[in-house]
This record gives structure tokens, sequence and C-alpha cells, in this order.
């Protein structure tokens, strides 16, 4: 790849890097400080001045095929158990093309917002669509965006006391053969991953206990990480003490979940003593503040958790539920409720620092989410053009307190992957008329 220079940024998320910054064959060799040169000798310049350049972006849970259901009329202004309830069949007409398109335009709204790095978790199969992890791989490869697979899994249906209907669940040896495969295909390790895989059951009411401990130990077996939503409204806790007779927490150690290969969706109606407990073992929690404020989840304890010693990070969550595939609003939105559940010295730099180093340590990663020399050459870069930003004294504190939504340039892995606000290789307007086309099928 070379090496390319990007400097005199307007400003720069990381640590002496006013003069810019030097990459190498996809990784950051150099920070140079104002005034300063590159050390040695670069094979083509950018000139970043009008660009504030943040690491690239890390989404941490997320439910692309979601994207065909925004702003249903059967799931508005509910909460979380009767929303899942009017979706799910709604859900169930899933089909391996809508499947696809949902994926790519998630993907490509991830990357316009700035993301370079997503998990999703997928959960959802209904007849005939085995091969969603596969779509899912081919669709991220294509567009250049690293991602973590979630081969997620629910097999507690009605007709066993859960929530979802027969139609889209698997029986266990099913799902465990899939995570097995999946797993052996795809799942990359080292710096510089493009693919990793997770195991990722949906929920304590969509899943029984056997498959939980059966990914535990897969995920053990094979060096992956786990992933579940948790505590994530009272319905829930509710239902872990009736059926399971313990709080949700008291059900994830039992399952042998309780480690640090796990990272936790929503993680928003823990007690003091269950934050303790997550920090001690370093599980991650991911912070949705965009979904939880429209299905009235609750507030997450974000300062509680990382002073206990949990990585906190950022997800934009379904799309049917924030109704966005946007990282950079939800950094907006986390600024802002962790305000509403604190105080104002709750900073933009926090919210930032969750949706890139936080986000990365959820998954396990410590070679993207900063930009510091050695590290993989993802950027986000935004300029501050637009009308929303005149007037605005701190570039970085302006990307979150005025709102930024759009990145004009992303990098992964050294390459370009946005140019002048428009994705590589994708065509917009035909991706709007297919995937608007597809999810006529869910109204």
């Amino acid at each position: 790849m070379g090496s390319l220079y990007l400097k005199s940024p307007l400003a720069c998320l990381a640590g002496d890097a006013a003069g810019g910054i030097v990459l190498r064959d996809g990784i950051i060799a150099e920070l140079v400080p104002s005034g300063g040169r590159p050390s040695q000798p670069v094979d083509e310049i950018f000139d970043a001045s009008r660009h504030v350049v943040l690491p690239g972006l890390v989404n941490t849970h997320h439910h692309f095929y979601q994207t065909l259901t925004r702003a249903h009329p059967q799931a508005i202004n509910k909460k979380l158990f009767d929303w899942l309830k009017a979706l799910y069949p709604v859900w169930s007409r899933l089909t391996p093309r809508s499947m696809r398109l949902a994926t790519r335009l998630a993907l490509t709204e991830l990357l316009m917002s700035g993301v370079t790095t997503t998990s999703d978790h997928h959960y959802l199969f209904p007849a005939d669509l085995d091969d969603a992890m596969d779509i899912q791989v081919e669709e991220a490869r294509k567009l250049g965006i690293r991602m973590m697979v979630t081969r997620g899994s629910m097999n507690l249906s009605e007709k066993d006391g859960g929530l979802p209907p027969d139609s889209v669940v698997q029986d266990e040896d099913e799902i465990l053969a899939d995570c097995e495969r999946v797993i052996g295909k795809y799942h990359e390790r080292g710096d510089g991953a493009m693919i990793q895989v997770a195991l990722a059951p949906c929920s304590p009411f969509t899943v029984t206990k056997s498959l939980m401990c059966a990914c535990g130990a897969l995920a053990e077996k094979h060096d992956c990480r786990l992933h579940t939503h948790l505590a994530e409204t009272h319905d829930e806790d509710q239902f872990c003490r009736s059926v399971f007779g313990m709080s949700p927490l008291d059900y994830l150690d039992e399952v042998g979940w309780l480690n640090d290969r796990t990272w936790l969706a929503h993680g928003i109606h823990f007690s003091s003593s269950d934050i303790a407990r997550l920090g001690k073992h370093g599980v991650g929690v991911c912070h949705c503040p965009t979904s939880n404020m429209v299905l009235a989840s609750g507030q997450c304890r974000t300062r509680e958790l990382e002073a206990a010693g949990s990585p906190v990070g950022l997800g934009v969550d379904g799309s049917a539920s924030s109704d966005s595939s946007n990282l950079m609003e939800g950094v907006r939105h986390a600024l802002m409720i962790n305000r509403l559940t604190y105080d104002a010295t709750i900073t933009h730099l926090d919210a930032l620092r969750w949706a890139t180093q936080g986000s990365a340590r959820c998954l396990g990663r410590s070679d993207i989410g900063e930009i510091a020399v050695g590290k993989q050459a993802d950027l986000a870069m935004f300029t501050l053009d637009e009308l929303r930003f005149s007037g605005a004294g701190d570039p970085v504190a302006a990307l979150v307190l005025c709102g930024a939504h759009r990145a004009d340039r992303v990098m992964v892995a050294g390459q370009w992957r946005v140019v002048d606000g428009m994705p590589v290789g994708i065509d917009i307007a035909r991706l709007r008329a297919e995937h608007g086309a597809a999810a006529q099928a869910f109204l």
C-alpha cells in the first residue's frame, strides 16, 4: 500500500499529531507534532486541513435485518416485549435477498457515519436463511469494513414459553453445528483481522439454558467471544426471576458467561453489586442510547461500569428501534442521556471514547479504536463546512455538540472506503430503490 501523510489536520483526536499522521502499509507509523514533518519520505500527501480526524468508530451492537422495518406502524410507541411480539411475525418473512439488501444498506450507512468496525447480532433464521452469516461476510468484504459476525440463535419459541414464533427458531444441534461451521470458515485471529466471529444466543427469554452453556463451551474451545442481550428491561428481570428463579446476572454466571469473553447489549438494570461483579470479571457492556430512549427501556450506568472495570462501548442497536445505523448520531445521544443521568462532567470525549477505545475493548481488540503508532489505519474524517458548525470553536467538541452525522472520508486498513461523503463502489440511489422495494414485503 505504500505510505500516506495526512498533513496538518484541522484537529485530531490523538496525542501530539497536530502536524499530521503518517500511514505505512495500513498501519499508523508516525504522529507528526505541530510544525514537524515526517521523519522519512512518503509516497503521497493528503491535505487534511479541512478535516477533524477521529479513530474509526466501532459499533458493538446492531441488527442489520431490521433496516427493513423502520418506523413500522405495528411497532411504534411500544415498549420492548410488546414491540417484539408485534415484529417477530413480520420478521419471519425475511429472505436471503432481503437479508442481503438489509446488510448492504446497514453497512453502507455505518461507513458513511464514520464506522470502520461493526458487529451485528443476527439471531433470526426463518426457512431458507441458513446462509445468513455467509451473506453478511460477503457484503462486509465487498465494502471493505471490519466486522464481528455474531452467530446468533433462538431455540425457545412460543410453544416453549418464549416470545418468538416457532417459524424463526432452530433446534440446539442445528445451531451448534452452524456455529462450528461459521467459526471454522471465517474467524480470523490477530491484529488486523477483517472478519471475526462471536457466538450470540439472543436473550434469556428466547434461548434455553442448555444452549447458553453449550455456546460458552464452544467459545472457550475456539477462543472467540460471546454476546447477548441482558438487563435491558424490568420485564426481562421479572422473566428471569420467574422462569430461572434468579436475576439476569446470576443467570449469566450460572451458564458460565461471567468472564472477559463476554460483552452484553444494553446492561441497563444492574444493581451496584451487579456492576461490581461485572467489573471484577471484565464483562463488557454495549451502551445503546438511541434505542434505549426510543423503547423507554432505561438508562445505562456507564460511569459506574467503567469505574468497576467493565469496558463500555456504543452500539446503534437495531434499525427498527433506533431507526438509523448512524453511530456518530449515537455518540451525541450518549452524551445527552448520560448528562441527564449524571451531570455536565460527562464530556464529548467520554462519548467518543465509548465509540472507539471502549467499543474495541468490548470486541477484545487492542489494534483498533485509537490513533497511535502501531494501530490499524482506521480513520473517520469529518469537515465542518455545514451551517450547523458555523461559529464552532472546538472542532472535536463541535462534531458531537453540533450534531455531525456524516463523514467526508473514511479509511479502513489504510484504504479509502468513503470519499467526499460517498461510499466507494456503491450506487446509493440503486441501493435505496432496491432496499425500499424489498421493505414493502414487511408492511
